[in-house]
């Protein structure tokens, strides 16, 4: 492919991604949907995380307690990314 039609590929999705975070329906910053199930599960995590994890911290209980295996799997996609990013700068610096 060539160079002008890359750029004009990647415009394109930028103008793409940029329309649907316009127009994505979103609640406002800060506002949390007050649905009865939503309280409830908020409420009982927030009474039972520290007794159930033995973390002092709710947020640290939850994402490392309730959420660890998928923290994990995220940090390790992240660890992948940035050694790919890395491996293809790498070869392409040794072009001569």
């Amino acid at each position: 492919m060539n160079r002008e039609f890359l750029r004009l590929l990647t415009a394109v999705a930028v103008g793409l991604l940029l329309l649907v975070a316009v127009y994505a329906v979103l609640p406002s910053f800060g506002e949390f949907p007050q649905s009865r199930e939503n309280t409830a599960v908020g409420q009982r995590i927030l009474e039972e995380a520290p007794s159930q994890t033995g973390a002092t911290n709710v947020v640290t209980s939850v994402v490392w307690g309730y959420r660890g295996y998928d923290t994990f799997g995220e940090a390790t996609v992240l660890f992948t990314a940035v050694v790919g990013v890395l491996m293809v700068l790498r070869a392409g610096g040794r072009r001569e």
